[in-house]
């Protein structure tokens, strides 16, 4: 399992543990986890069967129980005992089961456009592309295609969408580029077994602090979620960002501001 650390363990601020989405890595963070090293212990990681991780032979073991046994075994390792977790989509999952299997790991949360309901279409969007490669001939080709495939993320340079895409795609050996995931992680969510009780998981935060970050236009995250969400969280910060769709780079000015003010709190 490989994991991405910035800044200085010893730092004042409280350490911050970035959870990445269902076929993300840590390298969707890397300009978060910049700005916020300057305070602040930051570790990013790549779970299973992403990024510069091992992939798993049993795509049985690519589920939230597993990955979530990982983490524990990852701040063990790491000596991370107490931190903030900023979580993207499914890392945000990942985040409130930990509010429910290692409690006092948690200082905080930060949920990037997920709850504990899915929106249909946003799921079968993302189970349509994750399932099947995608290989690209370059990286102007890769940045052609990530744009087709998420036209309402907030990235707004050439060189955002770049990064985006190096993110997404990696170079394989034989000159190509592929997707940065196994395919086989996709497997057990395609044969539709139950999910645990999300709103029973969402409800162990209720003894944290919690920011929740919407984009306006997302399809996974919905406005009635969002409203429920913070009726049964009295204390649920929130912020949503006009225009934009699923998953907010969390880089958006509005986005920085309000974690930077959250994670202060936490501190005092």
């Amino acid at each position: 399992m490989y994991c991405r650390e910035y800044g200085d363990p010893l730092s004042p601020g409280v350490p911050v543990l970035c959870l990445p989405g269902l076929a993300r890595n840590s390298k969707d963070f890397h300009r978060l986890a910049l700005h916020l090293s300057a305070r602040r212990w930051v570790v990013c990681p790549d779970y299973r069967g992403r990024g510069r991780s091992d992939y798993d032979p049993d795509s049985e073991n690519y589920q939230p129980a597993t990955y979530l046994n990982d983490l524990r075994h990852l701040l063990a390792a790491v000596g991370l005992h107490r931190t903030a977790v900023i979580g993207s989509s499914m890392g945000g999952l990942l985040a409130c089961a930990m509010g429910a299997a290692m409690p006092t790991v948690l200082a905080g949360v930060v949920l990037n456009d997920v709850g504990p309901d899915i929106g249909g279409d946003g799921l079968g969007r993302i189970v349509s592309y994750l399932s099947q490669d995608n290989p690209q001939p370059d990286w102007e080709s890769a940045v052609r295609a990530f744009k087709a495939l998420f036209p309402t993320l907030s990235l707004r340079t050439e060189e955002d969408w770049r990064a985006a895409a190096e993110a997404t795609w990696y170079e394989g050996d034989d000159g190509v580029l592929h997707y940065d995931w196994d395919i086989h992680i996709i497997d057990p969510v395609r044969k539709n077994r139950p999910l645990p009780d999300l709103w029973a998981l969402f409800r162990s935060l209720d003894r944290y602090p919690v920011l929740a970050i919407r984009g306006g236009v997302s399809d996974v995250l919905l406005p009635e979620t969002f409203d429920r969400m913070a009726a049964a969280h009295p204390g649920l910060e929130r912020l949503t960002l006009v225009g934009v769709g699923h998953v907010p780079s969390l880089v958006e000015p509005e986005s920085l501001a309000a974690i930077d003010r959250f994670l202060a709190r936490l501190d005092a």
